[in-house]
């Protein structure tokens, strides 16, 4: 016996008059990528057009974003901590002369920023 058109594409079908339509169902929202992952999005948009394309059309680009951005979040504050603790930027400096270290701190938030984005975001 041979089959339909419609069990041979496979999928479900409700009738809508004279016409058999699909039943679409529309992913579950799921949590958007942060700056990083818009970063790091934007990058493989421009150079790597191949692995955006993989990603999209498979249905994995939002979560692999994510993960991306979740890492680089991660990455940040570490680096802060580090280049902070290296340049001897401490809680008594901040208490005692609060504009150096707003600008020593905006120092070590540049420096993470562009590890991250060499290592993490730009590849």
């Amino acid at each position: 016996m041979e089959k339909s058109i419609f069990e041979q594409m496979g999928g479900t079908y409700e009738m809508r008059g004279d016409y058999r339509l699909p039943c679409l169902a529309l992913p579950a929202e799921k949590k958007p990528a942060g700056i990083w992952g818009q970063r790091h999005l934007r990058y493989i948009r421009q150079h790597r057009k191949a692995l955006y394309t993989a990603l999209w059309m498979g249905g994995r680009l939002n979560d692999y974003l994510t993960d991306i951005d979740q890492q680089a979040e991660e990455m940040f504050f570490q680096l802060v901590k580090d280049y902070a603790r290296q340049q001897g930027i401490t809680e008594r400096l901040k208490a005692e002369n609060q504009m150096e270290w707003v600008g020593r701190m905006n120092n070590c938030k540049a420096q993470a920023e562009e590890v991250i984005m060499a290592e993490l975001i730009c590849v």
